[in-house]
């Protein structure tokens, strides 16, 4: 099985998209996918981690997404493409989640279907089921636990992207359980990690923005 970066463009996926194990997953929807999909690609909706996870509900989520991978005919042998509108945000979501079930291979396309330039295909596509024996990555989907008993390990490195006004509590949603930032946690607003419309900066960019250094989660 040939190398799949975690990020990929509509040029890569292009030149392999007849790869016969290569399988692309539409996180959409179903409805969405039949209007018009990437050729031969699934919809393959795997939702997010809920909020305030514990490693007892990462747990649970991950053997549901497992089920939920089987029912659309994913093995985890496969290596796994998912797009979604453009935005990169549901699709990234959606490998986090492929991520926490134990799947080994999984890339976000740029763009996602926006990027594409070449012909949709329409109506469903055909699925069938298969078991998954895949061993669940639950650190794929940090806790709050996690997170609090490691405040003070240096190694950690801490990104809040949303607004400065949600960081510094001036002016968080109202249904937000509490206002400002996590102890140690560094400002970078969400817009400021893509180089452009649903593309994300390459690692190094990333690291080059956090002060990240090789080697820190």
């Amino acid at each position: 099985m040939s190398e799949l970066p975690p990020l990929v463009d509509a040029a890569w996926l292009q030149e392999h998209l007849a790869d016969e194990d290569l399988l692309v997953g539409d996180v959409r929807g179903p409805n969405a996918h039949q209007r018009g999909h990437l050729p031969g690609s699934i919809p393959l909706v795997l939702g997010s981690p809920p909020p305030l996870a514990t490693r007892e509900t990462v747990q649970g989520f991950a053997v549901e997404v497992q089920r939920r991978l089987g029912r659309h005919g994913v093995t985890g042998e496969e290596r796994l493409v998912l797009y979604d509108r453009g935005d990169c945000v549901g699709a990234a979501a959606s490998a986090q989640a492929a991520l926490a079930a134990g799947h080994p291979h999984v890339s976000v396309l740029a763009g996602g279907v926006a990027a594409w330039r070449g012909e949709l295909e329409l109506g469903p596509a055909e699925l069938q089921k298969t078991k998954v024996e895949l061993e669940p990555r639950l650190d794929a989907v940090p806790t709050w636990e996690e997170l609090r008993d490691r405040l003070g390990d240096e190694s950690l490195t801490i990104v809040d992207v949303r607004s400065e006004d949600e960081y510094t509590g001036r002016g968080g949603y109202p249904c937000d359980p509490r206002q400002g930032h996590i102890p140690g946690a560094r400002l970078l607003e969400v817009e400021r990690l893509f180089a452009g419309p649903g593309r994300p900066h390459e690692a190094w960019g990333i690291r080059e923005l956090t002060g990240l250094p090789e080697g820190e989660e």
